[in-house]
C-alpha cells in the first residue's frame, strides 16, 4: 500500500465528508434553536443518531466504491501481466487500503459531531445555559471548516487563510438559508 495512492484519495474523502457533517450538523442546530422549549437530550440523540447514519452510509458507499475501483485496476493488472494475483501483496494492500479509507471516513462525521455536539453536552450536566449553546456550537462548526479550507489551502498550495474564510462564507451562507427557512416556516 503506497501513500502517494491512499493519502489523496484519503485527503479528498475526508474533507468531503467533514464538509457534509458538519454542514449537516448546522442544519440541526439551526431547527433546535427555533424551538420555544429546546431539550438538549433531544438535540444530542438527534445529532449522534444522524452522525452514525451518515458515519455508515459514507463508510458503507467509499467501501463499495473503492473495493469496485481497486478489483478493477487488479484485474487490468492481471491482464497485462497474463497472471493471478490472487493472495498477493497487491491485492493485500488494496484490501487494506480500502478498509482504512472507508474506515475513516466512516468515523468522520462521529469526530464532528463530538466537537460540534459538546456545548449541548454541556448544558445537559447543567453548566451551560441553554440559549448558549446553539452559538457555541454554530461557532465550533465554523472552526471546523474554517480548519478544513486551511489544509484545504496548504495541500493546494493556495494561501491557506483566504481558503479557510471561503469555507466559512458557505457555511455561513448554509446557515443563512436555514435560518430564512426556519423563520418562513
Amino acid at each position: 500500500m503506497k501513500s502517494k495512492d491512499v493519502g489523496p484519495i484519503l485527503r479528498r474523502l475526508f474533507i468531503n465528508t467533514l464538509f457534509d457533517s458538519t454542514f449537516m450538523l448546522l442544519g440541526i442546530i439551526i431547527g433546535f434553536a427555533s424551538l420555544s422549549n429546546p431539550d438538549p437530550s433531544v438535540i444530542l440523540a438527534t445529532m449522534v443518531s444522524t452522525s452514525i447514519a451518515l458515519g455508515i452510509s459514507t463508510g458503507v458507499s467509499m467501501y463499495e466504491s473503492e473495493s469496485m475501483e481497486r478489483e478493477r485496476r487488479i484485474v487490468e493488472l492481471e491482464k497485462a501481466l497474463f497472471r493471478e494475483l490472487d493472495n498477493t501483496k497487491i491485492e493485500e494492500d488494496a484490501k487494506t487500503a480500502t478498509f482504512i479509507i472507508s474506515l475513516i471516513n466512516s468515523l468522520t462525521p462521529l469526530a464532528s459531531c463530538a466537537a460540534i455536539a459538546f456545548p449541548f453536552l454541556l448544558v445537559s450536566i447543567r453548566i451551560l445555559d441553554i440559549k448558549m449553546a446553539p452559538w457555541l456550537s454554530v461557532g465550533l462548526a465554523m472552526g471546523i471548516i474554517f480548519l478544513a479550507g486551511v489544509y484545504l489551502g496548504r495541500v493546494g498550495k493556495t494561501n491557506p487563510w483566504i481558503k479557510g474564510l471561503k469555507m466559512v462564507a458557505f457555511g455561513f451562507l448554509a446557515f443563512f438559508i436555514g435560518f430564512l427557512i426556519q423563520t418562513l416556516v
